[in-house]
């Protein structure tokens, strides 16, 4: 299950893959939990992000409204708006940052967000996972064949603190990869294999906007023919060189 990701550094790409407007900093290439990234929902959403927490976001209701989408800054690990305090939202956080999306409905954590159609996409240009088949752990970045972006399901939510503060946070959904062709042969031998849910382009608007009884048709495996994992070398403080042009 991948803690690391890879963000997009090319301003263009965010408005060529995904219809939005990058971001006035990309900030770090390198994700990993309790950092800020960014992910995308529909603009008819976005005015749930300044709502009570726990809001369920608006439904859009014209042709305009179904194709029009908003880049959100936010921290990647998610805190539920149930969440006490601050402290405890940072010790959470970091075990947060991924959804078995057969689990979302009804995991504690992720429930609520899952029933209120709290969707968005993660836009990243690779993720990590590591290869312990040589008893070693190796960081194997793993991207698209085409070199395109890939557009991740996720979920978002709204926590705000009795002071006042407000994060607004994000996870990965992620599928079983026991059976397939690329991805079963990383994480902990005997353990569960999973994937980040990888959409198809043309599945980005039906994804932010269908029902919440029709969203798991969209958890699918990703085609290992589509996928290329590469292995990357690190340095002492952990942060992999490969792949940095």
């Amino acid at each position: 299950m991948s803690t690391h990701y890879e963000t997009l550094q090319q301003a263009d790409t965010y408005r060529e893959a995904f219809a939005v407007e990058p971001p006035e900093a990309l900030g770090e290439r390198h994700l990993w939990p309790r950092k800020p990234g960014f992910f995308i929902v529909h603009a008819a959403t976005a005015t749930a992000l300044a709502q009570a927490p726990g809001a369920a976001p608006e439904t859009p209701t014209d042709a305009s409204a179904a194709t029009t989408r908003m880049l959100v800054p936010a921290q990647w690990g998610l805190v539920p708006h149930w969440v006490k305090s601050a402290s405890d939202a940072k010790l959470r956080a970091p075990k947060l940052v991924n959804a078995k999306s057969d689990l979302a409905s009804t995991g504690t954590a992720f429930r609520d967000a899952w029933l209120n159609g709290q969707r968005c996409i993660v836009p990243m240009a690779a993720f990590y996972e590591d290869d312990l088949r040589s008893g070693k752990a190796v960081p194997t970045r793993v991207a698209r064949v085409d070199g395109k972006p890939m557009g991740v399901a996720g979920l978002w939510a709204r926590w705000q603190g009795a002071d006042g503060e407000v994060i607004i946070s994000y996870c990965l959904l992620t599928v079983n990869a026991n059976n397939h062709a690329l991805l079963h042969r990383y994480g902990q031998p005997g353990s569960e294999k999973s994937m980040p849910a990888i959409l198809n382009e043309g599945a980005y608007d039906a994804w932010l906007t269908a029902r919440p009884d029709k969203a798991k048709e969209f958890m699918r495996q990703y085609a290992a023919q589509s996928l290329l994992a590469n292995p990357v070398e690190k340095k002492a403080d952990k942060v992999p060189q490969g792949w940095l042009g």
